[in-house]
């Protein structure tokens, strides 16, 4: 019996070393960021995930919450159900709103594509298949989402889609990377 508690206690502590468990039963970082990297690369690989959505997401612990929003219904259950098939993941909490059908909201999308992807210092921007500039339209309400380069790459995003008639506001959360 002396024998067999001394293996548990072993075994418990070389788990513990390893960052294999933890008094919490919280996973080690390293699963978190294995889930993280995991999850993004999935939504990313989504087949109807475009220009007009955005998707985002937490993970805390085994649990993932996905944000966001989507044009396409489909969008919301396929994220869903990438993430949920990830090994690790015990839970998905599904937040991301799906916008509701518009004609006057899809003219804008594209009148919106156009006048920022298309002006020549905005172009570079146009040239992968996932473009890091996201343009969500909500009611005519419009929110760029993403990363540019610079920060007046990202205040030209803006005054572009502002110049655009029938939008009531723009929101302008892009996010600048400093280049290494």
């Amino acid at each position: 019996m002396k024998q067999r508690s001394y293996v548990v206690a072993l075994t418990l502590f070389a788990l513990a070393s390893l960052g294999l468990a933890n008094a919490q039963g919280n996973p080690p970082a390293k699963a978190e960021e294995r889930i993280a990297r995991e999850a993004r690369h999935e939504l990313l690989m989504l087949p109807y995930y475009g220009v007009f959505d955005s998707i985002g997401f937490k993970v805390e612990g085994y649990n993932v919450t996905l944000v966001g929003q989507v044009v396409r219904p489909t969008t919301k259950s396929d994220a869903e159900n990438a993430v949920k098939h990830i090994e690790g993941v015990e839970k998905v909490d599904n937040k991301i709103e799906v916008l509701p059908p518009s004609p006057s909201d899809d003219r804008l999308r594209l009148v919106l594509y156009r006048t920022i992807y298309g002006y020549p210092a905005l172009e570079k921007y146009a040239l992968g298949v996932q473009k890091p500039i996201r343009i969500i339209v909500n009611n005519g309400h419009v929110t760029l989402e993403g990363v540019v380069d610079n920060a007046n790459d990202k205040n030209l995003a803006e005054l572009r889609a502002k110049g655009v008639p029938g939008i009531f506001s723009v929101t302008n959360n892009l996010q600048v990377v400093s280049s290494k």
